[in-house]
Order: C-alpha cells, then sequence, then structure tokens
C-alpha cells in the first residue's frame, strides 16, 4: 500500500453518541484536536460529503471523508462507537466504527488510495473481531497499526 496514513494513538477514542450529526461533530474535534484543524471548517466538509450519500460502508462501519488545504498527506481518527448508531449505511445496519478521514485538497488518487485501504481493512473478519474485542482505546491503535504495518508491507 503506498498510501500513508497517519493515525496518531490519541486519535484513537470510544464515545457514546445518538445521532450521526453528534457523531460528524465528535469524528470533526477529534480530527482537529489531535491534528490542528479547524473544527468548523471539517466539520462542514465532512458534513458536505455526508449529504451526497451516506458514508456508512457496512458491517457496521462508517468512512466520513473529506479533502481539506489544512492538510499535506491524508490523516485518520477513529472513534469505537458505545451504542451502534443509525448512519444510513448500504446495508442498513447501524454503526460503531467511525473513520474519519481527511486528505489534502488535490490528492485525488491519494484519497481515494487510503479509502481503499480503509475498507480493506474493514471487509477482513478478523481485523473487526479483534477490533471489536479490543478493550480500550490503546488496544483498538494496536490492533489498527499492526493491520496497516502489515499491509504496507
Amino acid at each position: 500500500m503506498d498510501v500513508n496514513l497517519r493515525l496518531l494513538p490519541e486519535a484513537v477514542a470510544s464515545a457514546r453518541l445518538e445521532t450521526r450529526d453528534q457523531v460528524l461533530g465528535a469524528i470533526a474535534e477529534q480530527l482537529s484536536a489531535v491534528h490542528g484543524l479547524d473544527k468548523p471548517a471539517i466539520l462542514e466538509r465532512l458534513e458536505e460529503r455526508e449529504a451526497l450519500g451516506s458514508t456508512g460502508f457496512g458491517r457496521g462501519v462508517a468512512i466520513p471523508h473529506c479533502r481539506s488545504d489544512q492538510v499535506k498527506r491524508p490523516v485518520l481518527a477513529v472513534l469505537r462507537l458505545e451504542q451502534p448508531v443509525d448512519f444510513a449505511a448500504a446495508d442498513a445496519m447501524p454503526v460503531n466504527l467511525i473513520f474519519g478521514l481527511v486528505s489534502p485538497e488535490n490528492a485525488g488518487a491519494t484519497h481515494l488510495h487510503a479509502l481503499a485501504a480503509i475498507s480493506r481493512v474493514m471487509r477482513d473478519d478478523a481485523i473487526l473481531e479483534a477490533m471489536e474485542d479490543a478493550p480500550d482505546a490503546e488496544a483498538l491503535y494496536c490492533v489498527l497499526t499492526n493491520r496497516f504495518l502489515r499491509d504496507a508491507a
């Protein structure tokens, strides 16, 4: 995988949220806090993308994403929800794993490769189970980084 996804330990968290709007706000907050991005601008971009169609990937996963001139390479934040939230996903299943992705403004192929890398990982039953079984955000981070590093090799 040529995509250099930036996932920092502090970008992985758990939350109890009830709506898709709350999820988008929380992921924008997380991206803002961890990567120094302008939260209102990122939230607006995420909401604009979501208005085009749900980023609910299926299998309990959503990948809200956008592009921004605030980043030089793709950055990622991950939320594991304590209770699944309706995200109007393609399979009609509520989501409990949220991958917030922000890519550079003009990163057409890079952005698509980052989305593809996340979706490949989320198609793996073993990784989904390991993520659900992870007792805390630190363990979840380890599961994710071990998988992305393995895919990059």
